[in-house]
Order: structure tokens, then C-alpha cells, then sequence
């Protein structure tokens, strides 16, 4: 297990442009991958470039066999939303937001490793994740009300889904800010614990069924039609693990599934 708060760096940059390095690194453990976002001097802010990064590291993690990532910030912030120096429009938003409903739709388990606040666009990366383990030290919030700025409905409603309404209510109207233990009690939150939990949690889940756990997050996240969900259904209940379930019960052992 990686030692508390540390991934090993694999990518310790990308030069994006000529005056601007993102800050990211991924790192790997069996069928769990880690991504740190790196910029806290910026307290992982959000910019286009981080945002872009964010989605290229978790599609390498699904595309290279990750059967479950957990998404962390370094330093003393989970993400401190978008980067208040960057340049709002049409491009930022498009980033951002193909960012978080992109991860929705990927057919791995995120664990979001919140080490520190999760502000505006930090809880709505939280959010995107499938699951969140929070510290002592995690707080939630999106303050739009007193930045002048919109969040999308799926912003809104999945807030209010996890939070209950009445919390989401009072972030998005009163702006009010969420500690951890509040946000634990009221389902944002998963799970107290630190980063090394999240990975703990993270490979016990990468050695359960992956074909069934990509069909119910995909239907419990909305993002595929009818059509779909009962394509998925049956090839859930068609795949060589539903075999495997089986034998390790009658051998009265642990399945190895293969996600086939």
C-alpha cells in the first residue's frame, strides 16, 4: 500500500503551452490506479489545461485494465474549485463539464479521496465520482451565490440526490459549507477516512464482478437508455463470472473474476 498522502509521481507535468504546466500523476497497484492532481500551490484549482489532464489520466486508467481509481489532491486541498485567475467562457466550461459527466459514463468505480475542501468545482468533482472517502479536514461547497456564477442541473440534482434536498438547498441558495461529519451523516460522504483508506476500499472493490459493477453504475448514473440497460443486463447474467461465482461457491472459495 502507498504510504498516507503519497503517490509516486509517473507524470510530474505536461506542458501544455508555453507558460503553463499541469500538475498531475497517476500511479498503479494491481487493478487500482491513483490520480493525484499536483497543483497545490493553486490549491488544485481547476483551469482547461487540469481539467483536460483529469480526463486523459482517468480514460489511460480504464484503457490500461484499472478495475477501480481513486481521484486526491496533494497538499492540504482536495480541489479548490475553478481557478479564480483563469479565464471563464465557453472553453472552460465545455472542459469542465465534459470532464465531470465524462466520468460518469466511464465503466470502472472512481473513489474520490477527499483530503482536504472540496470547493464549487471540487465538490462537483467529488461528485462525479462514484464513492467518497473524506478526512477530518474535507468540506463541501458551492458557493455560487456569492460568486455570481451558475452551476448545470445535474450539478443541482445530483447534489440533492446525495445531500438530501434540504442541504442542497442551503448550499446552493444560502451558500452555506458542509464539514465532513455533517456531510457523512447526510450521504455525501461514503466513508470517513484517509487517502489509504480510499485505496484499501478501492481494491476491495477491484476484486468483485467487474461486468456488474460497470452495469450498476451506468444505470445508477443515468447514462445509458433503456436499450442499453437491458443489453448490459444480459450480458452480465451471460458472462463467464456469473460461472465463476458459482464454482467458487460450491469450492467454497473466493471468485477471481475476469470481467468477461
Amino acid at each position: 500500500m502507498l504510504p498516507t498522502g503519497h503517490v509516486p509521481q509517473v507524470d510530474s507535468g505536461r506542458r501544455l503551452g508555453a507558460s503553463v504546466t499541469v500538475m498531475i500523476a497517476s500511479s498503479r497497484d494491481g487493478h487500482v490506479v491513483v490520480i493525484e492532481l499536483q497543483r497545490d500551490e493553486r490549491r488544485n484549482a481547476l483551469n482547461l489545461e487540469l481539467c483536460h489532464a483529469i480526463r486523459a489520466a482517468a480514460d489511460e486508467a480504464v484503457v490500461g485494465g484499472a478495475r477501480a481509481v481513486v481521484v486526491t489532491g496533494r497538499g492540504t486541498s482536495f480541489c479548490a474549485g475553478a481557478d479564480l485567475d483563469g479565464v471563464y467562457g465557453p472553453e472552460f466550461l465545455d472542459a469542465l463539464y465534459g470532464m465531470l459527466h465524462h466520468l460518469t459514463t466511464l465503466p470502472v468505480p472512481l473513489i474520490a479521496a477527499v483530503n482536504g475542501p472540496a470547493i464549487g468545482g471540487g465538490t462537483q468533482l467529488a461528485m462525479a465520482c462514484d464513492l467518497r472517502v473524506a478526512d477530518t479536514s474535507a468540506r463541501f461547497a458551492v458557493p455560487v451565490a456569492r460568486n455570481g456564477l451558475a452551476v448545470d442541473a445535474w450539478t443541482m440534482r445530483t447534489l440533492a440526490q446525495l445531500a438530501g434536498t434540504g442541504a442542497a438547498r442551503r448550499m446552493m441558495l444560502a451558500a452555506e459549507t458542509l464539514d465532513r461529519d455533517e456531510a457523512l451523516q447526510r450521504g455525501l460522504v461514503d466513508r470517513a477516512g484517509s487517502l489509504d483508506d480510499a485505496i484499501a476500499w478501492a481494491h476491495e472493490i477491484a476484486e468483485l464482478a467487474p461486468l456488474a459493477i460497470a452495469h450498476g453504475k451506468l444505470v445508477l448514473n443515468g447514462v445509458i437508455n433503456d436499450a442499453e440497460i437491458e443489453k448490459g443486463f444480459a450480458a452480465v447474467w451471460a458472462s463467464s463470472d456469473v460461472e465463476e461465482a458459482a464454482r467458487a461457491r460450491a469450492e467454497r472459495r473466493v471468485p477471481v473474476f475476469e470481467g468477461r
